[in-house]
């Protein structure tokens, strides 16, 4: 009979305890995503490049283009820069097609990233640019098993609010207890050594904290019902496997939690002072080539270079370059006219992006950590708030800003139809059914429904099997003298590093053409 791999092996134990390849990655079996130098030699053109808008990906293609002795202009259609990298601080606008502007009353100080929130410490290319641009950063605590689960339902342990550690502890525990038991009985089909079994069954005890005869009772890592000081404590009982089912925690609401996404997973960082700081930092660069509040309105390729027109304070202009880089979503770029070839024109027509929302409520008082001792982190529930983010800055400050819900697809799209005043109302009702003291301390929000924001129509794109040939391959190809960037032309979707890494190879493919050099990313050292 065959003897199991261990690559084999990890593939099939990733089932019950996460992902194969970060286990792999750790055993060193394959390679994690390396950073690249990036020095181009300098055009000696003077070629004019048009790059319309001043989100991450065009900031960093005006920055790089810049250093190679390109003349830029960066045209972006909001009164600020950043995309959908953007900070909410105090006097913030934002306008949504269904709803009225809002302007953020948070205090002074105070702030909720209403975009990208997180940098994993293995998107070696923003950390780099961080780096580079001299932006400071800070550790964010995204796995804290201090922060709670909520399900609603009619399980033993729906509507109440139970620690993560208890419950992911309890199925790790429940888990190794039937996989050390299936080995045992040779039930899995794998061949593996009895030596291979001890050291196998021996990892399972640990990992799931079982007793000499295999079975999970309960683990200190799950909390305990009296805490040891002077005297030794107690470990607190776990809940019964049926309950954790009929409840709802083996469901992906739960399951999916973060230390089983390898983008997620610790070490993770973010910008002091808010995430845009990285983009102000790039713009610092570039200084006065952008031009905010110029939506454009027609793309075209011309015999010898391109032509776009834009609105500015409902004034139309005329600007022509020698090549575009255009890095405007396709779910807005859908609706601005141009001469772009059928092929490009229904690629960028058919294109999907994710309906995703936020909502940052300013509390009077740090209860989360005072009170339930929860310092960053998240708590997810089967609702429409789908999850809670604690803050990782500031702590133990007199007031903070925690994210009252981050929620995707229908839940999304849900929330997206209200007022701003009616989701407040909805992710307080939902928010106290976890935090009973959000009644007494809450003081101010501010909500964005990113498919419904103007400039943006969705949180980031979405891309299948098919949908990958059928529009990414294609918008790959430039159409004449019009590049396409963003996260939407990479694998990275909704991940600055896509947008970094956009930008560095559209600056390779059109400093090529201009110089007739062959420069492609990424380069290796």
């Amino acid at each position: 009979m065959k003897r199991i791999s261990r690559k084999d092996f990890l593939i099939n134990f990733s089932s019950v305890f996460g992902g194969a390849y970060t286990s792999m990655l750790a055993l060193g079996m394959i390679k994690s995503a390396p950073s690249y130098q990036f020095k181009l030699d300098k055009n000696s053109e003077n070629a004019t490049v048009i790059i319309l808008g001043a989100g991450l990906t065009g900031l960093t293609v005006a920055y790089e283009l810049k250093k190679l002795g390109y003349n830029c202009v960066v045209l972006e259609a909001r009164d600020r820069i950043g995309g959908r990298c953007w900070s909410v601080r105090r006097g913030d606008k934002h306008a949504e097609s269904n709803n009225k502007d809002q302007i953020s009353n948070f205090d002074s100080g105070l702030y909720f990233n209403a975009g990208p929130s997180r940098i994993p410490h293995h998107h070696q290319l923003t950390m780099q640019y961080c780096k580079e641009l001299g932006v400071p950063l800070e550790v964010y605590n995204n796995i804290n098993q201090a922060a709670f689960f909520y399900s609603e339902g009619n399980g033993a342990l729906t509507n109440k609010r139970i620690r993560k550690r208890e419950i992911q502890y309890d199925i790790k525990g429940y888990m190794s207890e039937l996989l050390a038991k299936a080995i045992n009985q040779d039930n899995l089909d794998m061949p593996m050594s009895q030596d291979d079994i001890i050291q196998i069954i021996d990892y399972l005890k640990a990992e799931g904290a079982l007793n000499t005869e295999n079975k999970y009772l309960s683990s200190s890592r799950r909390g305990y019902a009296i805490k040891p000081s002077v005297s030794q404590g107690k470990v607190s009982e776990p809940y019964h496997l049926n309950d954790i089912i009929s409840s709802g925690f083996m469901k992906p609401d739960f399951y999916n939690v973060p230390e089983y996404t390898y983008e997620l997973q610790m070490t993770m960082f973010q910008p002091i002072g808010g995430m845009d700081k990285i983009a102000y930092k790039i713009a610092d660069q570039i200084n006065h080539d952008i031009k905010l509040n110029t939506e454009i309105t027609s793309i075209k390729n011309t015999e010898n270079g391109v032509s776009i027109l834009y609105k500015n304070k409902d004034e139309e202009n005329l600007i022509e370059g020698d090549y575009c880089i255009c890095t405007i979503p396709l779910s807005v770029l859908s609706y601005i006219n141009s001469n772009f070839s059928a092929t490009t024109r229904r690629a960028i027509d058919y294109a999907s992006y994710n309906k995703t929302g936020k909502i940052g409520l300013q509390f009077k008082r740090r209860f989360w950590e005072e009170d339930d001792g929860i310092y960053g982190g998240i708590t997810n529930t089967n609702n429409q708030i789908q999850q809670i983010f604690y803050p990782s800055n500031n702590y133990q400050s007199d007031k903070g800003i925690l994210i009252g819900y981050y929620n995707f697809g229908e839940y999304a799209l849900e929330l997206s139809k209200l007022s701003h005043k009616e989701r407040e109302d909805f992710a307080l009702k939902k928010g106290a059914l976890i935090h009973p003291q959000y009644e007494d301390e809450f003081e101010k929000s501010f909500s964005i429904s990113w498919d419904k924001t103007t400039y943006s129509l969705g949180g980031w794109a979405q891309y299948n099997s098919t949908s990958r040939q059928e529009i990414y391959n294609i918008l790959r190809i430039p159409d004449k003298n019009v590049y396409f960037a963003g996260e939407h032309m990479t694998y990275l979707n909704a991940w600055m590093a896509g947008s970094f890494e956009s930008a560095r190879t559209v600056v390779s493919e059109l400093h090529s053409r201009v110089t007739g050099q062959r420069f492609e990313y990424p380069i290796s050292k």
